[in-house]
């Protein structure tokens, strides 16, 4: 029997920042458009961070079950290590989903954009998908276009709109670049994995790219998602503060690209959720402030 610490550890806790991100940048656009509304953005961070930890109980599940869990390096997983019950596991990732569901429909009713409940019906479905069922798609490399979508435009575009009823050019750029980052995060845990993906099948992006090119991407996400808010620069001047990041990214690309244990690659993941947090408060504020004090 899982104690409380292990089924807190395996809900993988360092990842949520990847699920509060794309709501902070999606709030900040939604005030830019005069309509920032508390509860609504309340809801839209409870949807999230309950499916990022289902996604993560989920995977944990699944992966366990076919064995790609056998000899991971990294935090622990429970069905693999056999500290809970495969149907323990699976049935805790269900009970986020259904806690999800809950406060997304509530979410709905306040600002009457109904034909979210098809993309929450979808959010599900993909993250249950990603390496559960018969032909899981994290297992065929697409699992990087999975948390792009969902963690990066879906969450960012879906908390602007339930707020303002609109969209806006801060809130594209924003949805982007978390997006990307949260990419580059999955792309650190699966560089991390390539000999045991490989070897149990699970095609991920990384293994797909190989170990140099892979760990070179994950650098040019980060860049990437940096230099996107510069288009907004003319409209949002304080949106360069997000280039106080710079030195934050500095050590986990080093970390990246000349970690040569696998172990070494462990603190990228902490590191990168970090970058993403604070990504969002410094893009956020930046178009908050240009707003403001125009």
């Amino acid at each position: 029997m899982a104690t409380a610490a292990q089924w807190v550890e395996g809900a993988r806790p360092r990842t949520l920042p990847m699920a509060v991100a794309p709501v902070i940048i999606g709030c900040a656009a939604a005030f830019d458009l005069g309509s920032f509304k508390l509860v609504n953005a309340l809801l839209a961070a409870t949807v999230a961070v309950l499916l990022q930890v289902g996604v993560n109980y989920a995977n944990d599940y699944s992966d366990g079950i076919r064995g790609t869990d056998n000899d991971r390096v990294g935090p622990l997983r429970l069905t693999g290590s056999g500290a809970a019950r495969p149907w323990q596991v699976k049935w805790a990732a269900f009970g986020c989903f259904a806690l999800a569901m809950v406060a997304g429909i509530a979410l709905i009713v306040l600002s009457q954009a109904w034909f979210l409940l098809l993309v929450g019906v979808g959010c599900v479905a993909a993250a249950w998908g990603y390496t559960g069922g018969r032909n899981p798609y994290g297992y065929l490399g697409l699992g990087d276009l999975f948390v792009f979508v969902f963690f990066g435009l879906v969450a960012t575009l879906g908390t602007t709109y339930t707020q303002a009823g609109q969209l806006s050019g801060p809130a594209w750029i924003g949805a982007v670049s978390t997006g990307i980052i949260a990419m580059a995060l999955l792309m650190a845990n699966n560089v991390r994995d390539i000999p045991t993906d490989r070897e149990a099948g699970k095609l991920t992006l990384a293994v797909r790219l190989g170990d140099t090119a892979a760990r070179i991407s994950y650098v040019m996400m980060l860049a990437v998602a940096l230099l996107l808010p510069l288009f907004l620069v003319y409209d949002y001047p304080w949106v360069l503060l997000v280039l106080l990041l710079i030195p934050l990214c500095l050590m986990p690309s080093w970390l990246m690209l000349k970690g040569k244990k696998r172990r070494s690659l462990i603190p990228v993941l902490k590191q990168t959720s970090i970058i993403n947090l604070g990504f969002s408060v410094l893009f956020g504020a930046g178009v908050v402030l240009s707003g403001v004090l125009a």
